[in-house]
């Protein structure tokens, strides 16, 4: 027993320090899929969506607060892959793990479900946990780079929504799609399977289409947005739009269909007003829908119940009405019994009586 007990005390610490780890190694593999497109404002080096904040907020949610080690080990191997070993990069690591961590006690205060079944978890999930809890690696992140002399102090706020906006993405599009294939089913069930197909298909052959023509047609992926949403809730309408972006997102770094002839500011503002209204239509159409079925399967189960306990209740006093009637028809046949009785006696009596 004491030899169980000890296995039990020493898998936690080893489980605990597994995951750490597996939350450092994704959270660098996202960084390098992040900085696979970059933009350049005012001197300073960019990403239009950084995925590595949205990993760390998925990974605090499902596995708990006590895997911030591993963003910050995540983050301070990402530093190290672009920069070389200063003291400011600590500032850049402190940075970079404090979004997350007050993103996930912001979102846990609200009393957030991780499977956003509720408008007010979509709603949580852009004000607190992306453009609020961001707000923190922007300024520090950008404050190190003004501080190390890589951007002049007055071109500050010009490179600070970039940051922002880039680390805000990251939590809008990557974390509400971890969260959902956490939560999904597995193996997912394939009734559906031809329509997911077609949309599929819609979706590679109208992606590219609005993002690489030059007519500037980036409006119709709305519309597969919002089928994929209706049909398939929060898993299809975010792999739609993380899709989208990224395509979006190579277009605007090639400078090619709708963001050719730009400047870098205004390619930073036409592709993150587009990539943000994707987002967030997808995440909160999406929470809404999900909110409505679960409305509905709650009703339908009431009424299920109900319906069972009428049935049982009907059941019961058709028992006792059987039951009170049988009762009735003893009593009647006793009566009946008694009078026939009474009727011999009376009978007898009178033939008695004149012998």
């Amino acid at each position: 027993m004491a030899a169980v007990v000890r296995i039990r005390e020493l898998s936690g610490p080893v489980v605990t320090g597994v995951q750490v780890l597996a939350v450092a190694a994704c959270y660098f593999a996202g960084a390098r899929l992040g900085l696979l497109r970059q933009y350049v404002v005012d001197g300073a080096v960019f990403t239009p969506i950084w995925p590595p904040t949205g990993i760390a907020v998925a990974a605090l949610l499902i596995l708990g607060l006590r895997c911030w080690p591993g963003v910050a080990l995540g983050a301070f191997l990402a530093v190290l892959s672009v920069a070389p070993l200063r003291p400011t990069v600590v500032g850049s690591v402190v940075g970079n793990t404090a979004a997350p961590v007050c993103s996930y006690l912001l979102l846990r205060q609200v009393g957030f479900r991780n499977d956003l079944s509720r408008l007010r978890d979509g709603a949580a999930l852009v004000f607190l946990g992306a453009l609020a809890s961001t707000l923190i690696s922007a300024t520090v992140g950008v404050g190190v780079i003004v501080f190390r002399g890589g951007l002049p102090a007055e071109d500050f706020w010009t490179a600070w929504p970039a940051w922002w906006v880039g680390d805000a993405m990251g939590v809008l599009i990557v974390t509400p799609l971890l969260l959902a294939l956490h939560g999904a089913r597995w193996p997912p069930r394939m009734s559906r399977w031809k329509e997911a197909l077609g949309t599929v298909l819609v979706a590679c052959f109208l992606v590219p289409l609005a993002t690489h023509s030059a007519l500037s047609m980036l409006f119709l992926v709305y519309p597969l947005l919002i089928w994929a949403a209706l049909r398939f809730q929060l898993v299809g309408s975010m792999l739609c739009a993380l899709f989208a972006s990224v395509l979006a997102t190579v277009a605007a770094t090639d400078q090619v269909g709708p963001f050719a002839g730009l400047s870098s500011t205004e390619l930073m503002f036409k592709l993150q007003a587009f990539n943000g209204g994707m987002a967030l239509t997808a995440l909160l159409l999406s929470s809404v829908i999900t909110e409505q079925l679960n409305t509905r399967r709650s009703v339908e189960q009431a009424c299920r119940e109900l319906a069972e306990v009428l049935e049982h209740l009907t059941a019961g006093e058709s028992r006792r009405e059987r039951l009170r009637e049988e009762g009735e028809q003893e009593q009647e046949g006793e009566s009946e019994g008694e009078q026939e009785g009474w009727q011999e006696e009376g009978d007898g009596g009178g033939r008695r009586g004149p012998s």
